[in-house]
């Protein structure tokens, strides 16, 4: 038993012997659940005090005891296995106890709008079956019948008729779910909220135009009508917005778009039109919305069927949508004058660089496409970035007008583009344009050339070198690979390797001593077209062998020059001058006696060293400490120069007065 009256006799257990008194133990008693069962000590009669859950407990374990009145003891024990009926105390469930949702209102009957679900946890047949039902539809449905479908536990809901958004926006239905109960019937109920989704129930139609209707031509991206309608569906909803189309637009000349705002069609010029080619543009425009037209009308109903309905949607024919809104628009094209054509637009002409001006290159000539005898064109030059050709403005013959360098940097690729205009003298005067491309051809007008002439080797033991690489502005076959020759050389003290190539090495022997050196290096192209070059290089005992630096501590220019006579070599200084080529040629050429031992270009950093005015007796020949030397303007003996030995690299600044001087500036 599930539910019983409190106070019922369950049973009366008899023992054959006289005992005193009984006791019970167990589910019911002092075990869950407890406080269920009692029993009368002295006539062994148990009585239920409490229901019992059947979902929880469907029998109930206890020990029954008869016990002697004197000695206490158990004389007899025996188990009780209690079995529980099960009551109809559990109602159905919905699983969940509600639902929304929102459907098209172009949702044709029969469709399944929702399935429900709901569940009885009693174990008797009939307690745990039930039934759904409708019980109501707020608000009430005219066109409209709602109805569901059991299978089991779940029912489906539909509907019969038509949906009409503009009746009712929603519904809201209310299931109930009632058990199969003998004496009573238990249930429980569920509500289910549907949204009616507008649906397209109005065409939109086109009720007027406006704008000018005409467009200059060769015009583009220009308004020229808006086309008005009207719609009865909710305003910015799909079944509102319009969507047009363009018939008879067989060049793709127009497109058409939707004004967000007020829903009119916007129809532009997208192509440019010409006025010879049409003077009207005649079109249809016609009007849907982004989702189909539905409407549904109900003819009949039927109280076990599908109601008999009408419905009507977009359907297709041809090309052709039935039930369409649309209107005629005329386009007007505007004759304006037209830019001049050249027949020939774009032409290429071979040059041969450096050739004298006035060469004949090409003559260039425009029409008229307004066929009008009375206009006329003049030439001019449109981009000419070098200023290199002209054009005669009445033949359009085109020539040089400077010399032509392939080397230029306005030529791309070989090819110097020039354009060419042709002017109307129509209202307004309209431009027409052609390109000139000069393919120019390459000449053996350039020498080579080294990337660098100034280079620091290392002193070594072992041979040090240094990279020359040599380039040339000219195409092959008037450029590289070169040819490397060494002029007035001290034969095995410098030397090239390999003496062809785009870059060579410049190898010293190890006998070469710290110091300044000038070579003279020639080099050849492969048309034997060549220049001589002035290498500058420094020899020195370097920091870092791998970074040949020779310039961290120089001089900003000094020449200094070695008086020879038959006691002995002393330093005399003549003169402090700047550095320059002439000063140093003049020592060459000026007296036998004089030779230039160190030359350093101005530009050298010397920064804020101070110069000093002593040397270590004994120091290296090549000492950087003793790169700048300042000796005092006093006279004295010049023999006292002979202390410094040949250990100072550049002489900076050197005020001394000196009598007869060689010749030098």
């Amino acid at each position: 038993m599930e539910i019983l009256r409190l106070g019922l006799f369950l049973m009366l257990i008899e023992i054959e012997k006289n005992f005193t008194f009984f006791k019970i133990h167990g589910q019911g008693v002092d075990k869950k659940p407890e406080g269920i069962l009692k029993i009368d000590e002295d006539t062994g009669d148990i009585t239920v005090h409490g229901p019992v859950d059947f979902e929880k407990y469907n029998f109930l374990k206890l020990t029954f005891q008869a016990l002697d009145r004197e000695k206490h003891e158990v004389d007899t024990q025996l188990g009780i296995e209690i079995l529980i009926v099960d009551a109809n105390d559990n109602p159905p469930k919905f699983e969940p106890e509600g639902y929304e949702i929102s459907i098209e209102g172009s949702t044709t009957q029969g469709t399944d709008v929702v399935t429900i679900k709901a569940s009885d946890e009693d174990s008797i047949e009939n307690n745990k079956l039930f039934d759904f039902r409708i019980v109501s539809v707020i608000p009430p449905p005219s066109e409209l019948e709602f109805y569901l479908h059991q299978v089991k536990n779940i029912a489906i809901i539909s509907f019969k008729g038509c949906l009409d958004y503009e009746k009712a926006r929603k519904y809201t239905i209310e299931v109930e779910a009632k058990d199969h109960g003998d004496k009573i019937q238990l249930s429980s109920f569920c509500t289910i909220i549907i949204h009616i989704k507008d649906g397209n129930n109005y065409r939109p139609v086109i009720t007027g135009q406006t704008g000018t209707g005409s467009v200059e031509e060769r015009k583009e991206n220009v308004l020229v009508k808006r086309l008005q309608v009207t719609d009865n569906d909710s305003k910015g909803t799909s079944a509102w917005k319009a969507k047009y189309r363009i018939q008879g637009d067989t060049n793709n000349n127009f497109r058409i778009t939707t004004d967000l705002e007020t829903n009119e069609g916007l129809l532009y010029v997208e192509k440019h039109l010409i006025y010879k080619d049409s003077h009207q543009k005649n079109l249809t425009i016609s009007v849907e919305n982004e989702i189909p037209y539905y409407s549904c009308t109900v003819l009949s109903r039927s109280t076990t069927d599908l109601w008999k309905v009408e419905t009507t949607g977009d359907g297709v024919t041809g090309t052709e949508k039935l039930g369409l809104s649309t209107s005629r628009v005329t386009v007007t094209v505007v004759d304006v004058n037209d830019p001049p054509i050249f027949i020939i637009p774009h032409k290429h002409v071979i040059v041969i660089e450096n050739e004298k001006p006035g060469k004949y290159l090409e003559t260039f000539t425009a029409t008229d496409p307004d066929g009008k005898t009375c206009v006329s064109f003049r030439y001019r030059i449109g981009d000419d970035p070098a200023h290199w050709v002209t054009v005669d403005s009445e033949t359009g013959k085109v020539s040089t007008s400077k010399i032509i360098d392939r080397e230029s940097n306005f030529v791309k690729n070989n090819i110097y583009k020039v354009t060419i205009w042709a002017v109307d003298n129509g209202q307004p005067p309209m431009t027409g344009t052609a390109t000139l491309d000069l393919h120019v051809t390459d000449e053996n007008d350039n020498v080579p050339i080294l990337d660098v002439s100034t280079f620091d080797i290392c002193h070594s033991d072992r041979l040090s070198l240094a990279n020359i690489t040599a380039s040339d502005l000219d195409e092959d076959p008037y450029s590289g690979p070169f040819s490397f020759m060494l002029k007035d050389t001290e034969k095995g003290k410098w030397k090239l390797d390999p003496m062809q190539g785009y870059s060579v090495n410049l190898v010293k022997d190890p006998t070469v001593h710290s110091g300044h050196y000038e070579l003279l290096l020639e080099v050849f192209d492969l048309q034997s077209n060549s220049a001589v070059y002035n290498l500058s290089i420094t020899v020195c005992d370097c920091v870092d062998i791998a970074k040949p630096n020779c310039r961290i501590r120089k001089a900003t220019g000094a020449k200094v020059a070695f008086e020879k006579n038959e006691k002995q070599i002393s330093a005399l200084v003549r003169k402090n001058v700047a550095s320059d080529t002439t000063m140093e040629q003049r020592f060459a050429r000026g007296n036998s006696m004089y030779r230039l031992l160190y030359s350093l270009d101005a530009g050298e950093q010397l920064g804020d060293y101070a110069p000093h005015v002593y040397a270590e007796e004994g120091d290296a020949k090549s000492k950087f400490e003793l790169d700048a030397i300042s000796i005092p303007d006093i006279p004295f003996d010049p023999d006292l120069d002979l202390d410094l030995d040949i250990q100072f690299n550049t002489l900076a600044s050197i005020c001394l007065p000196s009598e007869n001087p060689p010749d030098s500036t």
